[in-house]
């Protein structure tokens, strides 16, 4: 007897099998280790920058252009993004996996 015979002649048998097989998979794909990609924690540090009164045109240009040129030197330092909001200016530093954040944040503070 092949497949496709018993999948005809009981078709709820054959749906509930492969039921089963999918349910069984998706519990075994869950209990997997995950090796390749580790859980790591990216160093990052937020600085934000107060401008009462301000708007945004005039934080950005007065405010986050310039601190994004004075931080932008700092050694290990992997990706700046900033935004600039009424009277308040938001930057998001990720350095590279291993820096010291207690360093950089000194870096950061010598640097403004």
């Amino acid at each position: 007897m092949l497949l496709s015979d018993i999948s005809i002649r009981r078709p709820v048998f054959a749906i509930v099998v492969s039921l089963l097989l999918v349910v069984f998979g998706l519990f075994a794909g869950m209990r997997l280790p995950v090796r390749e990609t580790p859980d790591i924690d990216t160093p990052t540090i937020f600085v934000n920058v107060m401008y009462p009164g301000a708007s945004a045109e005039v934080v950005e240009t007065k405010v986050t252009k310039i601190v994004e040129q004075q931080i932008g030197s700092i050694a290990g330092l992997k990706t700046i993004r900033s935004f600039a909001r009424d009277g308040f200016a938001g930057f998001n530093l990720e350095f590279v996996i291993g820096h010291n954040l207690d360093e950089a944040a000194n870096d950061i503070r010598d640097q403004i």
